[in-house]
C-alpha cells in the first residue's frame, strides 16, 4: 500500500510538473478590442495588420502571431499608433543578381516555415501576447484578405 501511494504521488507531480510547461491554452477574452484584422500582399510578401481600437498598454503588450505556418513579431507602426503589423516574407528566388557580392547581400531570404503548436485554417491567427508577466494565446478568425 505504501508503495501505491508513493508512486501516484510521483505521477501526480510529474503531470503537474510537465503540463505546466507545455500549457498553451487559447484565451477566450480577446487582450484588446480590434477592429478589423487583415491581410495585405507586397512584393517580399504579406503583412498581417492588427488595428487596436483599445488596448491597456499597463497591462498588456502584443508580441507576435503565427500565421499560415510562420511566427512573426508584431511591430507598433510609427505613423498610425493604433496599427500592429506582423511582416511574413515569402519571396522565393534572388531579386537582385550582381557581380559585387555586397549588392547581392541586400537579397532576403525567405521566412522559414515555424511549426505552430495550434491548429490554424488560413484566414486564422493565434497572437502571443504577455499580460501581467504571463505569457497567453488568442485566437484570431475571419482574417480579410486586402489588396
Amino acid at each position: 500500500m505504501r508503495n501505491f501511494i508513493l508512486f501516484s504521488g510521483v505521477v501526480l507531480v510529474l503531470s503537474l510538473i510537465t503540463s505546466c510547461g507545455s500549457n498553451k491554452e487559447l484565451q477566450e477574452r480577446a487582450p484588446a478590442q480590434f477592429q478589423e484584422i487583415y491581410v495585405s500582399q507586397h512584393e517580399n510578401g504579406i503583412n498581417l495588420n492588427i488595428p487596436v481600437a483599445v488596448i491597456q498598454q499597463q497591462r498588456v503588450s502584443l508580441d507576435s502571431v503565427y500565421f499560415r505556418g510562420m511566427r512573426s513579431a508584431l511591430v507598433k507602426d510609427k505613423e498610425q499608433k493604433n496599427l500592429y503589423t506582423a511582416k511574413f516574407n515569402t519571396a522565393a528566388g534572388m531579386k537582385i543578381m550582381s557581380s559585387d557580392p555586397a549588392g547581392e547581400n541586400k537579397n532576403t531570404p525567405p521566412q522559414k516555415p515555424e511549426k505552430s503548436p495550434f491548429d490554424l485554417n488560413k484566414d486564422e491567427a493565434v497572437l502571443v501576447f504577455k499580460e501581467g508577466g504571463k505569457t497567453k494565446y488568442y485566437k484570431i478568425t475571419n482574417i480579410a484578405e486586402r489588396n
